[in-house]
This record gives structure tokens, sequence and C-alpha cells, in this order.
């Protein structure tokens, strides 16, 4: 199993490169176009089951506060599982956060994402 610490943003797949984009900028839409129908997103231990509901939370997911999204590390686990560690900084209770972005593919789409706090 071959890890990158600080793999660029291009050698990212197109899945996970163009989620994110979406994703930080706060287009839901198009965000939950790269997850597969049946996909799980798991956010500081809540569980979104289905595109519908994950879609749900991309359009509300800190929409309460002001914040930037800095991407600080990524890396290959393997073939299908990506982890892009984002450096958070904002209106939000503590002002700075580092998240893990924890990537499962099928199909060239996202079948599993769970964002949780990046290890200390």
């Amino acid at each position: 199993m071959t890890q990158h610490t600080n793999l660029p943003s291009d050698l990212l797949p197109t899945t996970v490169r163009e989620f994110f984009a979406a994703h930080v900028v706060r287009d839901a839409d198009t965000a939950s176009s790269f997850l597969a129908e049946d996909a799980v997103v798991v956010d500081q231990g809540e569980t979104f089951r289905g595109r519908e509901e994950a879609h749900a939370f991309l359009r509300d997911a800190g929409s309460e506060f002001e914040y930037t999204t800095e991407q600080i590390g990524a890396r290959r686990v393997d073939d299908t599982h990506w982890v892009v560690t984002v450096r958070l900084e904002g209106t939000f209770p503590g002002g700075v956060a580092e998240l893990d972005y924890r990537f499962a593919l099928r199909d060239d789409l996202v079948a599993e994402l769970v964002i949780a706090n990046h290890p200390a």
C-alpha cells in the first residue's frame, strides 16, 4: 500500500478533485452529482444515506458560518480510497479546524465519504 502525504491536487482522481472543488464553493448540486445513488456520507458521526440525504447535508452544512477552506494534504490509501486534509478558518466555534475527507470510490463515483477531525 503506497501512501503520499502531500499528493498534488492534480494527481487526485477526477471524481475526488471535482467533488471537492464544488463542495468548497458550496455547490451542492454539482458536488452531489459525483455521489453514487447509494452513497453514505458521515460527518462528525452523523450519517446521511443516499444521494438525496447527502445533497441536503452538502447544501446545509456550515451554512450558518463564514469560513475559508485550504487543502493542506492529500494521499492515496489504495486504488479506491483517498484522503484529502483541509484546514478551515472562520466564524465557527474554535475558529480553526483540520478535517480529513476520506473518500471511497466505486465506478468513478463517491460511494462513501467520511469527514472527521484530522488526528493531531
